[in-house]
């Protein structure tokens, strides 16, 4: 049984984004929600609300057991920029890309083995 759930155009950086995820990536649900709620960063409140929707999806679809759920598999993909420009010097204009992502997160009843 797997479950997944995505969030997508989410107004943080891959990059950043990719820092949570390493971090709860192949764990229990329970243990990885916990992680997620003492976070400071902001990836973690959207990393959180993505799971959070992957295990209500395994819930509601497949009938699961919270407390039987792993992590399958979590997944941060690039989404199209937003480019913005900031005046400069002489005339001039200094282009600032702001990026965006997709968080895919995959829950399952099996644990996956941790992968390098």
């Amino acid at each position: 049984m797997e479950a997944k759930a995505v969030s997508r155009y989410v107004r943080l950086s891959p990059q950043k984004c990719r820092l949570v995820a390493d971090q709860v990536r192949s764990l229990p649900v329970e243990k990885a929600l916990e992680l997620l709620q003492f976070s400071n960063r902001k990836g973690a409140l959207l990393v959180r609300k993505t799971l959070d929707s992957a295990i209500a999806n395994a819930e509601h679809n497949e009938g699961a057991d919270i407390d039987e759920l792993w992590i399958n598999a979590i997944m941060v993909d690039e989404a199209p920029v937003m480019k913005r420009y900031r005046a400069r010097a002489k005339g001039r204009g200094a282009r600032i890309i702001k990026r965006n992502c997709h968080i895919t997160v995959s829950v399952s009843d099996e644990p996956q083995p941790k992968r390098r």
